[in-house]
């Protein structure tokens, strides 16, 4: 680590905010005082791409971005100010973009003798032979046949190479599939030398050679007989125009271009097809992005050569790694990068579910922070709410408040339609299981699949990290199975308990073999894409009760966190982890920090929300189209305009529009249902035109909005004090109520932000701030406590300590407080609305010595002291010891 670590701020890089512009803002971010830029990735990426996770080229910086001229010119400028740089590692997947993906085309170019073969997870092998050594492109629009029929497959010639275009689509053509093609023209031309080229091309070895000799003779032979076509056709005009005329020829010939198509390595398909019929793994469900088997040495150093060289460098810091789970054996990745980057600082995506730890023997920093961001996003909800909020939900929307159901059900949904794929492609690997051993030969496949469908769907963490080469599971990893084992049994109970008895002597590696090897890694590397989709892209836009709590790495059925839980995480994080990333905002949640923090506040009055609503629907009733759209739906919406207000149209209608399809209850991305959507979308319009309503929303809005930025000053400075590495997610600083991505990855005003900082130095921050709609004091609280950080390094780096400060009084309860490394105190409330302004005598002990606010700059001597004297001129505070 070059750079000692504060803080983090994270940018979204994309060609509207480059690497130019982020070098910009670097002195901004130096007076805040952050230490380190955190950027999304900045390898070349999809053609178009907004986010850099389409990554097509590994090998270079993103052009878009401004080369490895500005990324350079980045660097320069943060190192000048004294900053680091972080970057955010796609290990798991690459994007399929065409011929701007080079490895790939060479993959669907030539088939198991791609040099590039290894590098993606293909199935050259599966079950059904029709899909053997071809990989299954599913881009069509309608079924092959009729688009065959259509003519809108198209050949295309550049010099002595060929492709074929469906749209936007582009697919090469094979060079041995080239004889017939050029045979025709050698005819028409007529030409000798061309037909002496089409024999040369029809000889190339075949794409299912995969030994040494062969596929390095095809690749030689083929470059060089395509630079002799492309000569011939610059000498021969004539021949040129014959090709050209067969290709465009052959194109209005159905049964031409279907026996062209059947001599490429790839086979087309109806778009649907993915969702049972899928050659290579994805990431999750998205058909363009491919996995990549990164556990080979070799491709793990093809893709990460640039970026670890940036390392060596000096030029990058850290490393956060992107969706750690999707990988076949995630411990054996993250140790190889740290052979490779020995001092780099490394967070890793990883959601965990409540109780669950990152494994130890990873050897990285951390995670990037989910399992803080939900913990502290629950300090501020008031458990007494659950009651009547669960109660109103199913009084409203007649939905179950049942959540583990709920999940269970859109997993299996997941299960049986997006990753239809994966799930067959496993079960056909545990019927070759089944059928090799007399006691599991009887059972078929639908009983398997069933079996198998049910173990992943009730799978309660996103998975485990069972390597077979490395001996018998972990104890946890172990407990997790035959917990879910047991469960599946349960609840099918109409199938053979032995079916799952089988599957759970695969898990736990009791049946051993090179199929049963396979067949635990791909289960592992199944569940948890299955989790990811079916929770926090499904359930958390279904199960509408409380929509605060629907975060990434939040559990909605953990509906606050006590005290003493926060304490014992903080604690623990601060033995085992005190370098782990902690955030209350990302790229991915599903509202800004800013948003939940004012939805909290409902959480302390119940009865007034349960008002409102039925008020709110009334009013709002005959702007429905047959009833659409649903209660549900009308309940996350009327919570959204809460924590967001004000939104505009545009804005709320993309969100609602969004969100129904992510529930896929009425409507989905794949299955769009046009009444449904156009409905939701005249009823948004509608109540954001309904002035009596807008009247309500607005007046019942106004008395949250100082409490919900009190929540939200206390989340933040939790945050820039607790064991971790804060970090601030771009636009943050500042009052921010957006909604998931794209609102989220809007463009930020950093000139407004650089001008109020200036305009905030050394002025005192008070209550009445608060209310100021400029954000101002969030941005110079944020300041002043990373100038704490900075000036004591000790008190919040591994070397310091936490320790909880717990309140006395009838109000204790409300008090979030403790004391890192001895020097420094930070002070919180919780639940304000419900705090009538009266501490009623609650005191908080402060330890011996002299204390200076340096938030107002007052003093403060240790003993007990009443939270109306430390929390009187502004609600949070943050106290260093005098020396």
């Amino acid at each position: 680590m070059q750079t000692p670590l504060v803080a983090t701020y994270r940018v979204q890089l994309q060609p509207g905010f480059d690497f130019n512009a982020a070098a910009s803002v670097v002195d901004y971010l130096a007076g805040i005082g952050i230490s380190h830029l955190y950027c999304s990735p900045c390898l070349q990426a999809a053609p178009g791409s907004t986010h850099g996770y389409d990554v097509v080229d590994p090998t270079s910086v993103s052009a878009e971005l401004g080369g490895t001229a500005g990324f350079t010119r980045l660097c320069d400028a943060l190192h000048r100010a004294g900053m680091g740089l972080i970057l955010d590692v796609v290990p798991n997947h690459m994007a399929i973009s065409g011929r701007a993906n080079a490895w790939w085309w060479d993959v669907l170019e030539n088939g198991p003798s791609s040099l590039y073969a290894r590098h993606f997870d293909v199935d050259w092998d599966p079950p059904e032979s029709k899909f053997r050594n071809l990989i299954l492109v599913p881009i069509l629009g309608d079924r092959y046949g009729k688009v065959l029929e259509s003519g809108e497959l198209a050949l295309h010639r550049e010099g002595g190479h060929f492709y074929l275009r469906y749209y936007e689509h582009e697919l090469p053509i094979g060079p041995r599939s080239l004889e017939d093609v050029l045979n025709a023209a050698a005819m028409r031309a007529p030409s000798d030398e061309l037909s002496f080229l089409a024999g040369a091309f029809g000889r190339l070895p075949q794409a299912t050679r995969t030994d040494f000799s062969s596929a390095g003779r095809r690749h030689r032979d083929k470059a060089v007989l395509a630079r002799l076509l492309e000569r011939l056709c610059t000498a021969q005009p004539a021949v040129a125009e014959a090709i050209d005329a067969v290709l465009s020829e052959w194109q209005r010939l159905p049964a031409a271009m279907d026996a062209l198509l059947k001599r490429q390595n790839y086979r087309l398909a109806f778009w649907r097809n993915a969702e049972r019929e899928m050659g290579y793994r994805r990431f999750f469900d998205i058909n363009s992005l491919i996995a990549l088997r990164v556990e080979d040495e070799n491709v793990f150093h093809d893709t990460h050569g640039l970026i670890l060289h940036w390392v060596r460098e000096g030029k990058v810091d850290g490393l956060r790694i992107d969706h750690v789970d999707g990988l076949r054996n995630p411990g054996h990745y993250l140790r190889r990068l740290r052979e490779a980057a020995p001092k780099a600082w490394v967070v890793v995506e990883k959601i965990l579910q409540p109780d669950e730890l990152l494994p130890a023997d990873w050897p990285v920093a951390g995670t990037t922070g989910y399992d803080f961001l939900a913990a502290v996003n629950g300090l501020f909800v008031h458990p007494q709410a659950r009651t009547r909020l669960t109660e109103f939900y199913v009084e409203f929307t007649e939905e179950s408040t049942d959540f583990a159901e709920v999940v269970h059900d859109r997993k299996e949904l997941i299960l049986s339609t997006s990753l239809g794929a994966d799930v067959n492609r496993l079960t056909s690997l545990l019927l070759r299981i089944s059928g090799s051993r007399p006691v599991s030969q009887d059972f078929t496949r639908h009983e398997l699949h069933e079996a198998l469908r049910e173990v992943v769907a009730g799978f309660p963490v996103y998975r485990t990290y069972i390597v077979p080469d490395r001996g018998s599971p972990a104890e946890g990893d172990s407990a997790i199975i035959q917990t879910t084992i047991t469960t599946a049994k349960q609840r099918r109970e109409d199938l053979d308990a032995r079916l799952f008895s089988f599957l759970e002597d695969l898990l736990l590696l009791r049946l051993t073999g090179r199929r049963e090897t396979e067949f635990v890694q791909r289960f592992q590397q199944l569940c948890a894409p299955t989790i990811a989709k079916g929770v926090e892209d499904t359930a958390f836009y279904d199960f509408n009760r409380f929509v605060a709590l629907n975060e990434v790495g939040g559990e909605p059925d953990h509906f606050a966190t006590s005290l003493a839980t926060f304490h014992e995480g903080n604690a623990r994080r601060q033995v085992r982890w005190p370098e782990s990333m902690l955030t209350t905002s990302t790229h991915d949640t599903k509202r800004s920090e800013d948003v939940r923090a004012r939805l909290a506040v409902l959480s302390e009055m119940p009865d007034d929300w349960c008002a409102a609503v039925e008020r709110w629907s009334t009013i709002n009733e005959p702007l429905k189209t047959n009833g659409y759209p649903d209660r549900n739906t009308e309940y996350l919406l009327y919570q959204t305009l809460v924590g967001a207000w004000p939104i505009e149209l545009e804005r709320l209608s993309a969100y609602a529009l969004k969100a129904a399809r992510e529930a896929k209850r009425h409507t989905s991305w794949t299955d769009q249902n046009a009444e449904y959507e156009e409905a939701l979308g005249r009823f948004v319009e509608g109540i954001l035109g309904n002035e009596p309503f807008v009247r309500d929303l607005e007046a019942f809005v106004e008395p949250l909005v100082v409490p919900g930025r009190i929540n939200a000053l206390a989340q933040v400075l939790v945050k820039l004090t607790a064991p971790g590495v804060p970090d601030t997610y771009q636009g943050t600083e500042l009052w921010d109520l957006s909604l998931v991505d794209p609102d989220n990855r809007r463009p930020v005003d950093f000139d407004r932000r650089r001008a109020l900082l200036a305009e905030s130095a050394d002025k005192g921050l008070t209550l009445d701030q608060i209310a100021e709609e400029s954000g101002t004091v969030k941005l110079e609280l944020i300041r002043r406590a990373l100038a704490v950080r900075q000036r004591l390094p000790l008190s919040f780096g591994p070397e310091g300590s936490y320790e909880p400060l717990l309140a006395e009084g009838r109000r204790s309860d409300h008090v979030v407080a403790f004391i890192r490394g001895g020097e420094v105190i930070t002070v919180v409330p919780r639940w304000w609305p419900t705090l009538p302004r009266r501490w009623e005598n609650t005191t908080l002990t402060i330890p011996p010595g002299r204390w200076h606010n340096e938030l107002t700059a007052e003093e403060t001597n240790e003993g007990a002291r009443s939270m109306e004297s430390l929390l009187k001129r502004f609600p949070v505070a943050l106290l260093t010891i005098v020396h």
